[in-house]
C-alpha cells in the first residue's frame, strides 16, 4: 500500500493529506505565490481551506517565520480569495 503524503497546517497545526491543503511557495527569487498543484519549485508551507486557519496563521505570523520574510498583504488577500472560492464550490 502506497503511503499518502501529509503536511502540517500553519494555522491549526494539524496534519492532513497534502492534497487537502493550500500550498504557499517561496521561489529562489524570494517571490511568494499560491500553488494549488503542489509542484512549483521552492520552499513551501501549507494551510487548510478555511478562514479560521488563515486568521490563526496571520495573527501568529507563522508564515512570516517560516519564510523568514515580511509577507505582503496581497498574498493574504489572495489566500482569502482562494479559500472563499473553495468554500463556494462545495
Amino acid at each position: 500500500m502506497k503511503k499518502l503524503p501529509s503536511r502540517t497546517c500553519m494555522g491549526c497545526n494539524t496534519q492532513k493529506l497534502k492534497k487537502e491543503l493550500i500550498r504557499i511557495v517561496k521561489n529562489k527569487e524570494g517571490k511568494l505565490s499560491i500553488d494549488r498543484t503542489g509542484k512549483m519549485p521552492g520552499r513551501g508551507a501549507y494551510i487548510c481551506d478555511n478562514q479560521e486557519c488563515l486568521k490563526k496563521a496571520i495573527n501568529s505570523k507563522r508564515l512570516e517565520k517560516c519564510f523568514e520574510t515580511q509577507i505582503d498583504e496581497s498574498i493574504y488577500k489572495e489566500l482569502e480569495n482562494t479559500i472563499n472560492k473553495e468554500c463556494n464550490i462545495d
